[in-house]
């Protein structure tokens, strides 16, 4: 049953397949949520499935009496590149409907409540800071390693977006201009080395010539069906491989990692998505080795750890998004 708080928010995570969204409370707990198919080509259909989303949440909180108007905000986590000031999506490559698409005057006109929208890296960081494993951090670094890499950078409640709004793509800082192309074009990127199609592709690699590894019968014998998901299963049981590439990745990620902090200095490092739990065994091994990556003399004081919202990251920053100040 929905608790009543002083305040609730609907935060909506658009994807290229389907979009997410919920009812979050000033506590940053979700207390309703939904998903619905998302129509990528179409930019009217797209729109509606939005709405129908939005729609399903707010007759949800409908059924409570005591919940009547206290949604106060509506929060979107819509793929990049987009403006966070005005609320428009520029042009997308999952949602190819949408081109300079003003999602946020449309969502506000539709429902007469202040919209906002960001990337999911950036919404994710505000909602660790805010209500996550952030919290009670001035300055926080947080990091979704999945399909990509994204990140975003929280100072006193606020994100940094930079300039134009384009600013906190760590994932395409890169560690070795030697590395793997990425998919934005740049050589050895963090995303290109330590993401989850990265490990699967490593792991491909190694076996294709000649390494032997139990990921391989938990492909079925396919060498292109091997998932960074079976990788960490592997290194789970024991498999020698498998913890050769997981070690190689929180290598990686150290050398990165080195550079934030340089750079930053941030309270704390957050990392989640899905590849956060397979990588949660190698932060003190991360932790340790940081000196020798990074000039920083206090680098080993600052927090790394496993951020609260999972999948529901998306739902979560975008409600984040209406708590952050003007």
């Amino acid at each position: 049953m929905m608790q009543v708080s002083d305040a609730y928010f609907i935060g909506v995570d658009v994807g290229g397949t389907k979009v997410a969204a919920g009812l979050v409370d000033s506590t940053g707990a979700i207390t309703y949520q939904t998903r619905t198919p998302m129509v990528a080509a179409e930019a009217v259909a797209g729109l509606a499935a939005v709405t129908s989303a939005i729609d399903s949440v707010r007759a949800a909180a409908n059924l409570n009496p005591e919940l009547q108007g206290l949604i106060s905000g509506i929060g979107i986590c819509a793929p990049g590149p987009l403006n966070p000031r005005t609320g428009v999506v520029i042009n997308p490559p999952n949602l190819p409907g949408w081109r300079n698409f003003p999602l946020a005057d449309l969502i506000s006109k539709a429902y007469r409540l202040p919209v906002r929208v960001d990337n999911d890296g950036n919404a994710a960081a505000l909602a660790e800071a805010l209500w996550g494993a952030g919290r009670g951090y001035r300055n926080v670094f947080c990091a979704t390693i999945g399909t990509g890499i994204g990140t975003g950078i929280v100072f006193d409640g606020r994100i940094y977006h930079g300039r134009t709004g384009a600013a906190a793509e760590g994932g395409h800082i890169s560690i070795d201009y030697r590395g793997p192309r990425c998919g934005c074009g740049k050589l050895g990127c963090i995303e290109a080395l330590a993401s989850g199609p990265a490990i699967a592709r490593r792991a491909s690699e190694k076996i294709s010539a000649g390494s032997y590894s139990a990921i391989l019968k938990d492909a079925g014998g396919h060498l292109d069906r091997i998932t960074s998901e079976m990788v960490g299963r592997a290194s789970a049981a024991g498999d020698s491989l498998a913890r050769e590439i997981l070690n190689e990745t929180a290598m990686f990620l150290t050398v990165w990692l080195g550079n934030i902090v340089d750079l930053l200095e941030p309270d704390v490092m957050i990392v989640g998505g899905g590849a956060a739990s397979m990588l949660q065994p190698f932060f003190a091994e991360i932790r340790d080795q940081l000196p020798s990556w990074c000039v920083n003399s206090h680098c080993q004081e600052i927090p790394l750890v496993t951020a609260r919202y999972g999948a529901d990251a998306g739902m979560a920053g975008g409600a984040a998004l209406c708590r952050e100040p003007s």
